[in-house]
């Protein structure tokens, strides 16, 4: 496995200018430093019950012989691990307490558990004025199967080593994915153990750690994490704690791809394989836009639904989409 690109200095323009628009993942040692809740060390605990409210938050929790990996059951009907909900100061308790099963919180909203700490949580690399989501990520040595996010990520390690091996999107096929709407916490993910392949059992995976960027993160590092790359997280001390800003450089009329995904299974996926190629050569031309604008040869005022986007044409395509589906 190859490393990460590393860099110990980045200012906003270039990280938007080259970082994002190369699309791939970049680590940025000791940006965030100087966080409170990163210098904070053994007062880290207290920092957060400082800020926290007593909403709860939905922790997973797992039996000492999962050796901290959340998975399926064996059927893959159900999980290897409770869904419990407590709040986060009990949480601090239990990993503070330590123990021999493993405890895992991911995605706990800031806004609304640790609103008082948002205002510590500064990100240089950031449009202040842009839309984010931040949240926190909190546990022991657990271990985070390898999933996507629809969401550009800027995680920042601020307690604890964490280890993140990550693959560029078009190794979909050498990570044996599994189901797409029955999964751990919302995205679908490899089936493969990182810490034992089965390469008999999933032999493409080889492939993929061709592939494959692997980086140890101290606390005040920051990774890059592109949309859609998959992402294997590992936490290496016996309390870990992450900060992450997922945001989207994307218009706000846009919802996620993965309605397409699920649409064209009604509409694509089981025609005639010539057929299906066709339709392949379409989406090429009309939304990859293979061959530049596919519209360009026509005035703007008559492109119809394929102008560029307005209120209107948004509403005409949901019509256009509800009818059939409304059935």
């Amino acid at each position: 496995m190859k490393p990460v690109r590393t860099t110990s200095s980045l200012n906003p323009r270039d990280f938007c200018e080259d970082v994002v628009r190369r699309a791939e993942p970049l680590v940025i040692k000791g940006l965030v430093s100087d966080w409170d809740i990163v210098r904070s060390g053994a007062g880290f605990s207290d920092r957060l019950r400082h800020h926290a409210t007593d909403r709860p938050v939905q922790v997973f929790v797992g039996a000492p012989d999962m050796a901290g990996r959340f998975f399926y059951a064996d059927d893959l009907k159900g999980f290897n691990f409770e869904r419990r909900q407590m709040p986060l100061s009990a949480l601090l308790d239990r990993l503070e307490a330590g123990g021999d099963d493993y405890i895992y919180a991911g995605a706990i909203p800031v806004p609304s558990h640790l609103p008082g700490l948002l205002a510590h949580l500064p990100m240089p690399l950031l449009d202040t004025a842009s839309e984010r989501l931040t949240s926190l990520w909190l546990g022991n040595r657990t271990r985070t199967a390898a999933h996507w996010d629809l969401a550009s990520n800027l995680a920042c390690v601020v307690r604890g080593r964490r280890r993140f091996t990550l693959f560029p999107p078009d190794q979909v096929a050498n990570l044996y994915v599994g189901p797409l709407e029955h999964t751990l916490a919302g995205q679908p993910v490899s089936l493969v153990d990182f810490a034992n392949p089965d390469l008999d059992a999933h032999p493409r995976f080889a492939g993929a750690l061709e592939q494959a960027l692997v980086v140890d993160l101290d606390p005040g590092d920051v990774l890059y994490i592109p949309s859609l790359w998959w992402h294997h997280v590992e936490s290496l001390d016996d309390i870990g704690a992450l900060v992450n800003f997922w945001w989207r450089d994307a218009p706000d009329y846009m919802l996620t791809p993965m309605f397409s995904l699920y649409h064209a299974l009604l509409t694509i996926r089981d025609l005639p394989p010539a057929e299906r190629q066709a339709w392949r050569a379409f989406f090429d031309h009309y939304i990859f836009q293979t061959d530049g604008d596919p519209m360009a040869h026509l005035p703007l005022e008559a492109r119809g639904l394929l102008a560029p986007m307005t209120p209107d044409i948004e509403a005409r395509i949901k019509a256009l989409l509800l009818r059939p589906l409304s059935r």
